[in-house]
């Protein structure tokens, strides 16, 4: 399989969760990733566990996040090292860093110095809080951005304290805006022969992700409360439980959609009544709607609400946890999961096919400085 990134060279200095992600989308893409780990433990990621893998010490998290890359082993407070670094940058296309804010200025791998020596590179920074403003020289994990965010605010149940999203979602989604960024600069240099500087931050990211809530504060001034799963603009749009315990997310997107859920709930005259009828009619009644509907979904176990609402065509979606969601016929025909080469773990595998196909890794994860010669002996 021929990948759209093969011949790209990226040198990904950093660790944990939003760099490591930006290399490896570009290294399953097919991207030469080459992982620049510190001498004494390498990338903090190689122990986050359990879970680890079969050698008992290097966590599954680590296999998926740096899975097809190659691991170098540099010292960058020599300047021996430092050098070989340089090296690296000549025959590299993308540099991507998301070490501590100032760390990369004082030992002399800053953008300015980096794009002056290479004019051609695509160095890609990620930031906690961004590259200006008075919190710029702040570390950042997910958590904290989820908080100073915003995101807590509006996650959870009114009566609930502030809550976390799950998955995390800043170092995420800043990983993806940093492969979207070097890939978009990578094609304005096929134009102008020019390297740039890219920068991603989680403060953004985490913005980015309440852009509506922003948006209306800035409108009206209104403070967006917690609102549990329910939507704030459209309802119901929500999850329910069922006679059986078991929690359905119900979804009827407009007034058609809800015209026909009402039916499958055994109350048509909802899609009639002035209070219900329209959209901006049930947000306003969504105090007196909600308990309705929470008492009708309470009469048919949650298999029985899906086959009905599926029949009608209603959105709808059970609330499956990660085993149920393993375990489900989609899942397993989206053919996502890999098995990493070596005997090494399953991990799930990029989210795009490329020509109907999704691509796999030719390697395992590295071992620490696994590629050390290999790559320097090159140089």
């Amino acid at each position: 399989m021929t990948l759209p990134l093969e011949g790209v060279r990226v040198i990904e200095v950093g660790q944990a969760l939003a760099g490591p992600l930006a290399g490896v989308i570009m290294a399953d893409m097919g991207a030469d990733v080459i992982k620049i780990e510190k001498p004494d433990g390498g990338d903090d990621a190689r122990i986050w566990g359990p879970p680890f893998g079969p050698d008992g010490r290097t966590s599954l998290y680590f296999y998926s996040q740096n899975r097809n890359k190659r691991s170098v082993v540099l010292d960058l407070k020599l300047l021996p090292d430092i050098e070989k670094l340089y090296r690296l940058c000549e025959t590299a296309d993308i540099l991507i860093q998301n070490l501590r804010p100032g760390v990369v200025d004082e030992i002399g791998i800053g953008p300015e110095a980096m794009l002056e020596r290479h004019p051609r590179l695509i160095y890609c920074s990620i930031w906690a809080f961004g590259y200006q403003g008075p919190l710029k020289m702040k570390p950042g994990f997910d958590p904290l951005l989820q908080a100073y965010g915003g995101m807590m605010s509006v996650t959870g149940r009114p009566e609930d304290p502030p809550t976390f999203c799950g998955a995390s979602i800043n170092d995420k989604a800043t990983g993806m805006f940093c492969a979207i960024g070097a890939l978009a600069a990578l094609r304005q240099r096929d134009r102008t022969g020019k390297g740039c500087l890219v920068d991603t931050s989680l403060f953004d990211s985490a913005v980015h992700w309440v852009e509506g809530s922003v948006n209306g504060y800035l409108a009206n001034g209104t403070i967006p409360k917690r609102h549990g799963t329910g939507g704030t603009v459209i309802v119901p749009y929500q999850t329910f439980d069922c006679a059986d315990d078991l929690a359905l997310c119900l979804a009827p997107g407009n007034d058609r959609l809800w015209a026909r859920c009402a039916q499958v709930l055994g109350h048509p005259e909802w899609a009639t009544d002035p209070k219900f009828a329209k959209s901006a009619a049930r947000v306003a009644n969504k105090t007196e709607l909600l308990p309705l509907i929470a008492a009708a979904m309470k009469k048919k176990t949650r298999a029985e609400w899906v086959e009905a609402l599926e029949k009608a065509g209603v959105p709808c979606a059970p609330v499956n946890d990660i085993g149920e969601l393993v375990n489900t016929p989609q899942f397993a025909a989206s053919e996502i999961v890999q098995q990493l080469p070596g005997g090494d773990p399953k991990v799930v595998g990029l989210p795009i096919t490329f020509d109907r196909k999704r691509p796999t890794s030719a390697r395992s994860s590295p071992k620490l400085g696994e590629h050390t010669d290999e790559v320097l002996g090159t140089l």
